[in-house]
C-alpha cells in the first residue's frame, strides 16, 4: 500500500538551519562573491555563476540566497533566519582562464558535500585566485604557433607558408602576452597584436606564391571564441543584457583584429585576402 505524503508536511520535517550570526552572514556573502567574481572575470556564462553563488552559500549555511548578474558587477541578497544581507562587488576585467573556472566550480561541490568550512573556503579561494597556468609559457608559445600554422595549411597555403605562419603566430602571441602582463586596453592589444602577426606573416610574400593565407592564419590566436560562445549561452538561458554585453565586446575584438591586420597589409602592400 502507497501512502502519500503532503509536501508542505515533508518540508516541515526537515531539520531547519541554526541562523548565522551577523559575522558568519557576511564572511559568507563575501566568500559567495569572490567565487561569482572569479567566474565572470575568467570567462563562466552566467547560469554558471549563478548556481555556483548559489550552491555554495547555501552550503555555507544561508536558507537562501538570490543572485543579480551584470557584466560589471555581481548582487547577492542572502536569507538566514529572519536575517539578511545585501552586497554587491565590482568584476574587474575580463578574461578566460578555465583554471580557475574549474577550480572554483569544483570548490563548490566539495562545500555542498560538507567537505569544507568558511573558513578552508577562503583559504582555497586564495589558492584559486593565484593558480597558474597548467602550462608553462615557452610551451603555449610554440603550440599556439604551431595551431595557427595548421590552419594556414587548411587553408589551401603551402609549407613555406606553414613556416612563415608559425613564427608570425609566436612572435605575436608573445607580444600579447608581454602587453597584458603591462595591462594594457585590451582592444590596443587585439589590435596591435594583430598587426605585429600580419607584418611578420606578410613576408610569405618573399618565399611563397601564394602569400595571402599566411596574414589569416596567424591572428587566429586573437579570435574572441570564449566570448562568443558565452554571449550565445547567456542569450539562450535568457541573461540577454549580459549576453548582448559579450556579444557586443566579442565583436569588437574581431574588428580590432580586421584594423590591425589591414594597417599590416596596407604598409607591406600584400592583397588578396
Amino acid at each position: 500500500m502507497t501512502v502519500e505524503t503532503d509536501p508542505q508536511q515533508a518540508d516541515a520535517e526537515l531539520p531547519a538551519k541554526t541562523p548565522l550570526t551577523y559575522e558568519e552572514l557576511a564572511d559568507v556573502v563575501d566568500l559567495s562573491l569572490w567565487a561569482g567574481q572569479l567566474l565572470m572575470q575568467y570567462g563562466a556564462e552566467s547560469l554558471r555563476v549563478e548556481e555556483t553563488i548559489h550552491r555554495l552559500g547555501t552550503a555555507l549555511g544561508c536558507d537562501w540566497m538570490d543572485i543579480f548578474v551584470s557584466s560589471n558587477d555581481i548582487a547577492v541578497t542572502t536569507i538566514s533566519g529572519l536575517d539578511f544581507r545585501t552586497k554587491i562587488r565590482r568584476v574587474i576585467g575580463t578574461g578566460v582562464n578555465m583554471t580557475i573556472v574549474s577550480g572554483v566550480s569544483r570548490l563548490s561541490r566539495r562545500v555542498e558535500a560538507g567537505e569544507l568550512d568558511r573558513f578552508q573556503v577562503r583559504t582555497e579561494l586564495e589558492r584559486i585566485a593565484t593558480a597558474k597556468h597548467h602550462y608553462p609559457r615557452w610551451l603555449v608559445v610554440p603550440m599556439v604557433g604551431l595551431a595557427c600554422a595548421a590552419f594556414s595549411r587548411l587553408f589551401g597555403g603551402d609549407w613555406a607558408v606553414f613556416g612563415v605562419t608559425f613564427v608570425a603566430a609566436s612572435l605575436a602571441l608573445i607580444v600579447r602576452q608581454e602587453l597584458t602582463q603591462r595591462h594594457f586596453n585590451p582592444l590596443l592589444v587585439t589590435t596591435v597584436t594583430a598587426f605585429v602577426a600580419g607584418l611578420l606573416a606578410s613576408s610569405a610574400v618573399w618565399v611563397s606564391a601564394t602569400p595571402q593565407t599566411a596574414p589569416a592564419a596567424s591572428v587566429l590566436l586573437l579570435v574572441p571564441g570564449v566570448p562568443l560562445i558565452t554571449a550565445a549561452e547567456d542569450v539562450i538561458t535568457g541573461h540577454l543584457v549580459v549576453g548582448l554585453a559579450r556579444g557586443f565586446y566579442g565583436t569588437l575584438i574581431s574588428l580590432a583584429i580586421g584594423l590591425g591586420l589591414l594597417l599590416a597589409l596596407n604598409l607591406t602592400g600584400v592583397g588578396g585576402l
